[in-house]
């Protein structure tokens, strides 16, 4: 239970705000069990006292204001120089001395400018130094060597503070992140009761307490039932403030605390705390039915075993770290690897699932990147997945969100808390909604208390806890939480990702670059080289055909063959340049973009086909087509070819039957122009909509396969799609698509 400054009369039911407030370092009291003077270093003068009245052995409060020797008189004026050489930092032990006969444990340290001297009665019986317990030590530190964790070791000194101190009961306990304390070992005899596997709640020692056993590593009660001694004058004139009692080792308690104690059943309580770097890792609480005085050499023991079992734990812990680091960065290299082998790093992250569940030591994960989802492991389903990197991306700023109770923080998961009831998830892009999660499913537990944590104090009074009988709670909607290390292992995982998509992102946009300055090298050229072939095989039709009228007569036919050949070579070259100088332009013409019919679009381009289908049996099986925003006249060039392709390549066939269809799927509309004439080979499909790609003769069929390349660049700058499907003999289908909305890439 926390302490609090108050008078000793305080009654038992306290204000609560007020005890939020108080300096529990500066309580104005001491325990009676000694006396405490503060001593101004330059004059040696006594400026405030502690001194118990009885029994009256000397009235030392006469003396405020005189000079230490006087004060002391001459049989410690032997001990000023050593008090008045007290450091800066630390507190020193300046040995036993006798004061009125009695003999008294000396310490001194400073606070505020001031110098704190303590005498300590010394028990008669005491064990007279500290080499008295080095044997006990001794075995202590050779027994550390051999505990395999940290419960062991934990359980290995309560059992050695247990034989050192003689007291009835030696628990230690570990505080977790919410700072609720967990007895992880215990060593007693039957005078007090077994609180092992208690938790007890953060509110018992709260952060001002908390701070102060950070500070101070231990602290003694030696009788829960003392009267508090106050300070005269409880302002210090020097300072003007009331002394700091941080470091003392007679500070007094809370009355509220005297009682939390007396509620427990324990007359004697001392503390030992266990720090980590710097930071409270626990605590090691003795208790004794009995009010009784642990000596100071005992004291000073059991500090050092403290001290020696908090370094221990911190390398155990520390050598269980790195053995994680090092297997997670083993698997994290693996992911690199996987990552730098695949062209897409969802591909890599994906091949090999283990390794991505063990980075965290969870039972699911997802990768989201650009709308696409892979799942892997234990998951909620896609839709679900999609849900919640939606309300990260709304809701989170940070580059990593970690919860064990997801569905504390957002109660629509609920419905899959068995796969997901711990989140943990990195962002993987600044500009995109993506993600790596990793799922922990729901563990259903106990929890043992030490009282209904639930009975909380009155909201205005401050009631001191009278039940520690053990107290269940299941608990429910958590996962198992997520490590420190789980939490680096992400973060290291995400800027290996970020590293490898930033780094393709930069290559791509480089090929882009060189890409795009290609096709207009490319265009150019080849609108130069079409524009300027076109007059020469003009030339060469025109004057062809004057050769045959000038001199026909004195031609044979096979001179006027070869003339003929010239002819249609000619034209042929021509309508390829043409077509050449067609598809440059398609990479320079600006889209204009109109809703296009394409009922009205499709009628148009068969009436400019009739001179091709005249005489041809062909059955038009035309579907009901939407209406499109696109640029009117490119479109017509795209049926105007589909539609072309058709009529020729159902040329053999008895009855020809061509069909325009449509069909929307998602955020586009899907057409298909189908035939049932000669069909092609799908292992050459890939060539279908190359430039000059042909997959028949042209002995068999005219063209210069410039079509289908000229439909693929018109429907990718509106956004689209293309692809086919054939089948020799039975004819080939071509599908294009259109976005439904604007907005598609020119």
């Amino acid at each position: 239970m926390y302490e609090m400054n108050a008078a000793p009369n305080t009654p038992a039911l306290l204000d609560l705000d007020a005890c939020a407030r108080e300096q529990i370092h500066t309580p104005g009291f001491i325990q009676p069990n000694g006396l405490l003077l503060v001593i101004e270093p330059e004059s040696g003068a006594i400026v405030q006292s502690a001194i118990p009245r009885t029994p009256p052995s000397k009235d030392y409060g006469t003396a405020l204001g005189l000079t230490l020797e006087r004060v002391l008189g001459g049989a410690l004026s032997d001990l000023a120089p050593s008090v008045l050489a007290t450091p800066d930092r630390g507190t020193i032990h300046l040995g036993v001395v006798s004061l009125d006969g009695v003999a008294h444990h000396a310490t001194a340290h400073r606070a505020q400018g001031m110098i704190l001297l303590e005498l300590e009665e010394a028990r008669p019986t005491e064990l007279g130094s500290l080499e008295d317990l080095y044997p006990l030590i001794r075995e202590f530190m050779a027994d550390l060597e051999r505990a395999p964790d940290t419960v062991a070791l934990c359980d290995l000194a309560a059992r050695q503070l247990h034989r050192i101190t003689g007291l009835d009961r030696v628990l230690i306990y570990r505080f977790d992140a919410a700072w609720n304390g967990t007895v992880i070992a215990e060593a007693r005899n039957e005078q007090l009761p077994s609180y092992l596997d208690l938790r007890f709640p953060a509110s018992d020692i709260p952060a001002q307490a908390r701070e102060l056993y950070r500070t101070s590593r231990l602290r003694l009660i030696a009788n829960c039932d003392y009267t508090p001694v106050p300070i005269e004058p409880a302002i210090n004139p020097s300072t003007g403030q009331p002394i700091d009692l941080g470091q003392a080792l007679l500070r007094s308690v809370s009355p509220v605390h005297l009682q939390y104690m007396r509620n427990m059943g324990t007359g004697t309580s001392m503390s030992i705390s266990l720090l980590r770097e710097g930071r409270l890792w626990g605590l090691v609480s003795c208790h004794n039915r009995a009010p009784c005085r642990v000596p100071y050499n005992v004291r000073t023991a059991c500090d050092l075993l403290g001290q020696v079992l908090a370094l221990q734990i911190a390398a155990k812990e520390h050598a269980a770290d790195v053995e994680q680091r090092v297997a997670r960065r083993a698997i994290q290299a693996r992911l690199l690897a996987l990552m730098a082998s695949e062209d897409d790093f969802q591909k890599g992250l994906s091949r090999e699932p283990g390794q991505l569940l063990s980075v965290t030591q969870s039972e699911g994960a997802a990768i989201v990147h650009l709308g696409r989802c892979i799942l892997l492991g234990r998951t909620p389903g896609e839709h679900e997945v999609m849900e919640l990197v939606n309300w990260l991306d709304s809701a989170r700023q940070e580059e990593l969100f970690s919860s064990d109770s997801l569905a504390s923080e957002l109660p629509a998961t609920m419905g899959y808390k068995d796969v997901a009831s711990g989140l943990l998830a990195v962002s993987i892009s600044q500009m995109h909604a993506s993600y790596v999660l990793w799922f922990r499913p729901e563990i259903v537990h106990t929890v043992k208390w030490g009282g209904d944590p639930r009975k909380q104090a009155d909201h205005s009074q401050l009631n001191p806890r009278t039940s520690f009988e053990a107290w269940k709670e299941t608990v429910r909607l958590r996962s198992l939480p997520w490590s420190q290390a789980d939490v680096e292992a992400a973060l290291e995982l995400r800027t290996a990702i970020v590293d490898i998509v930033l780094r393709k992102a930069e290559e791509m946009a480089d090929l882009n670059e060189q890409l795009v300055r290609s096709n207009k090298e490319l265009e150019a050229f080849s609108y130069s080289v079409s524009h300027d072939l076109r007059a020469p095989f003009r030339h060469i039709v025109g004057y062809s055909e004057l050769l045959l009228q000038s001199a026909g007569e004195n031609l044979g036919d096979q001179e006027k063959r070869f003339v003929a050949t010239i002819i249609e070579s000619a034209n042929s070259a021509g309508v390829l340049v043409d077509n050449l100088l067609s598809f440059s332009q398609m990479g320079r013409t600006t889209l204009g973009k109109i809703k296009v019919n394409m009922h009205h679009l499709l009628d148009e381009v068969r009436r400019l086909l009739e001179v091709d289908t005249t005489g041809r049996d062909i059955e038009w099986k035309i579907a009901p087509l939407p209406t499109v925003e696109a640029d009117p006249m490119m479109l017509r060039l795209v049926f105007q070819n589909l539609l072309s392709n058709a009529i020729k390549f159902t040329r053999e066939a008895d009855r020809a039957v061509i069909q325009v269809s449509s069909e929307k799927n998602g955020e586009e509309h899907v057409f298909c122009v189908r035939d049932n004439g000669c069909g092609f080979d799908m292992r050459y499909v890939h060539k279908l909509f190359g430039v000059f790609q042909r997959l028949h003769h042209v002995e068999e069929f005219e063209g210069t396969g410039i079509g289908l390349a000229n439909v693929r660049r018109i429907i990718e700058r509106h956004g689209g799609r293309t692809w086919a499907e054939g089948d020799v003999g039975k004819g080939a289908s071509v599908y294009f698509t259109l976005p439904t909305a604007p907005g598609a890439q020119p």
